[in-house]
């Protein structure tokens, strides 16, 4: 089993920067990859960006490319989400979620999730 914790979400305005940490908690060798989803006010969840446990590979959402950056400390076995020239669009919960190595693409272990608020 792997746990995640989602942190860092509150009431920013537009322009600002805002850094999300998801720390992984149990068998976080069995991690493939760390992927952060978003779910906005009335809409339905979608990708923000991925990042691969051993390698490192990063992938962003075309909404999100240039602003924002995901990044992970193995030591601490958290991965992080900073985000830069935040929109009010950008306003979600965000959750992490993560897929297991013998499953790759199912994402069988979700945090709580975090609310991002940009305000205009």
């Amino acid at each position: 089993q792997v746990q995640l914790v989602e942190s860092g979400g509150r009431l920013v305005q537009a322009g600002s920067s805002l850094k999300l940490s998801c720390a992984a908690s149990g068998r976080t060798d069995n991690i493939y990859s760390i992927t952060w989803f978003r779910r906005r006010p009335g809409e339905a969840r979608e990708f923000v960006t991925a990042l691969t446990r051993d390698s490192g590979n990063a992938y962003y959402a075309d909404s999100v490319k240039g602003r924002f950056t995901i990044s992970k400390d193995n030591a601490k076995d958290t991965v992080y989400l900073e985000m830069n020239s935040l929109k009010p669009e950008d306003t979600a919960v965000y959750y992490c979620a993560a897929d297991p190595r013998s499953m790759k693409g199912r994402f069988d272990y979700w945090g709580q999730g975090t609310q991002v608020t940009v305000s205009s």
